[in-house]
């Protein structure tokens, strides 16, 4: 091989190797499959103990039912609680239903609190119960007392486990404590102080405990800016205060101000995605779905939509027939007509992804919406007019028909300022009224564009051109 070739060789290792960093390579689930073909045990575990529990999800997420159910039961014991809290809801029920009891109760025990409640909150109620079966009382009760606050609030959201002291600790002794206590959380930043009646007072960061003399008072040591959450606190509430206010954990309360429980980073964070991930797929019009959805389920989330959307184009076809003599007499307008809605419904789906992103990050507010209405209206009418002097100049290069130029050109501005308008107002309406802008503005932003650029284009051309 030239030393040329052995470059490109390289190189080409080096891009695959990135490109796969973050994802399984086809060798080694090839290699795992193998294993499971041949029911090599001790082979199989030796390629799945490197692999982290979000991977092992990936890896059940990609094969079929049949080799996913060979798998877990060749795997055996050796299963991780996390792999079912890192697993899609869409075969989570399954991987559960093939899990020996015995693995299950072990996989489980290892899981703290609100990853148990997210694990179970939308099962099935046989499903639940082998989990809740499995457990210690004590966790057992937590995570029924967790399923019982309202669906989407901090209460299902919290951990139970918190560590706490009391407000009169000094830092050797909260020291001591975590040193000698059983059972503290996996993962924590803080130590809640609490007065006698279990009423937060403030928290400490374990970086300041561990830096500060054995002698000081914790209450010395308290952050700034400590909030707490109710129990019944919206979860996406909970999710835009950490965000906000760049916060790492804080206590939940219950109804007489005790704590019952502590969010960190990771939960609000997981919130925020699933809301972006949700708006995303709304605005897709594919609802919840996931590549694991069976045909069916799969169907059942899209046709609704797509029948929408059936309805919004017979509409646009019903503004269409009312100048059927026109287009009957110019025939380069149903050459053009495509043009004009297509422009239209591009922008307006522009304006629609900023507005549905800027209200689920509350920066679209009654304070500023009249100053991006008026932002997206003279965007709007700017790439209007840029667009109709090109489609003015194709009209009259293609068609050498000036007035055509000028028509389309004019039907191009009308669009896009009106697409711009009812990308930020349709959202806002919708969100003012308790609808989901996410689900229900793209088929009225549709609509819009398509009956006012075919009404414009066409009405346009019915008076200038006849």
């Amino acid at each position: 091989m030239s030393e040329d070739q052995q470059d490109i060789t390289e190189e080409a290792a080096v891009e695959e190797a990135e490109e796969d960093v973050y994802s399984l390579s086809a060798r080694v689930l090839s290699s795992i499959l193998f294993a499971v073909d041949t029911g090599n045990r001790t082979k199989l575990i030796e390629l799945m103990e490197p692999l982290h529990a979000a991977d092992i999800a990936d890896l059940l997420e990609q094969v079929n039912a049949f080799d996913r159910r060979r798998l877990i039961l060749l795997y055996g014991a050796e299963f991780d609680g996390d792999i079912l809290s890192e697993l899609d809801e869409g075969i989570r029920d399954e991987v559960i239903h093939v899990l020996r009891p015995e693995v299950l109760a072990e996989a489980v025990r290892e899981l703290e609190s609100d990853d148990v409640v997210d694990l179970i909150e939308d099962l099935d109620e046989e499903s639940q119960e082998a989990i809740l079966s499995s457990l210690e009382d004590a966790d057992r009760v937590a995570v029924e007392k967790s399923l019982s606050y309202p669906e989407f609030s901090a209460g299902r959201l919290m951990q139970r486990e918190v560590v706490m002291g009391p407000e009169h600790w000094t830092v050797g002794e909260a020291i001591d404590f975590m040193r000698e206590a059983e059972g503290l959380p996996e993962d924590f930043y803080h130590m809640v102080l609490i007065d006698p009646k279990l009423h937060p007072v403030g928290h400490v960061t374990l970086g300041k405990i561990l830096g500060a003399p054995r002698k000081q008072p914790l209450v010395e040591l308290l952050e700034p800016g400590f909030r707490t959450f109710r129990v019944d606190e919206s979860e996406t509430d909970v999710a835009y205060a950490f965000n906000q206010y760049h916060m790492i954990a804080a206590p939940v309360v219950d109804e007489d101000d005790r704590v019952v429980g502590v969010i960190t980073i990771d939960d609000a964070m997981n919130v925020l995605d699933e809301e972006h991930e949700e708006d995303i797929m709304r605005l897709a019009g594919v609802g919840e779905g996931s590549l694991a959805d069976r045909v069916f389920d799969t169907v059942k989330q899209r046709l609704p939509w797509l029948a929408v959307n059936l309805v919004t184009a017979i509409m646009a076809s019903l503004v269409i027939a009312q100048f059927e003599a026109t287009i009957s007499q110019f025939v380069a307008l149903a050459v053009l007509m495509p043009i004009v809605a297509s422009m239209g419904g591009n922008a307006g789906t522009q304006a629609l992804t900023v507005a549905v992103r800027a209200i689920a990050t509350r920066d679209l507010t009654g304070a500023n919406v009249w100053r991006v209405i008026r932002r997206e209206v003279l965007v709007g009418l700017t790439n209007g007019i840029v667009f109709a002097v090109i489609m003015g100049i194709v009209g009259i290069a293609w068609f050498g028909s000036p007035a055509l130029g000028a028509v389309i050109g004019a039907a191009m501005v009308i669009n896009l300022v009106i697409a711009g308008l009812a990308g930020i107002g349709v959202p806002v309406v919708l969100e003012r009224i308790g609808v989901d802008p996410a689900l229900a503005s793209g088929a009225f932003v549709t609509t819009v564009t398509d009956v006012v650029g075919f009404f414009a284009f066409l009405g346009l051309a019915g008076v200038v051109l006849l």
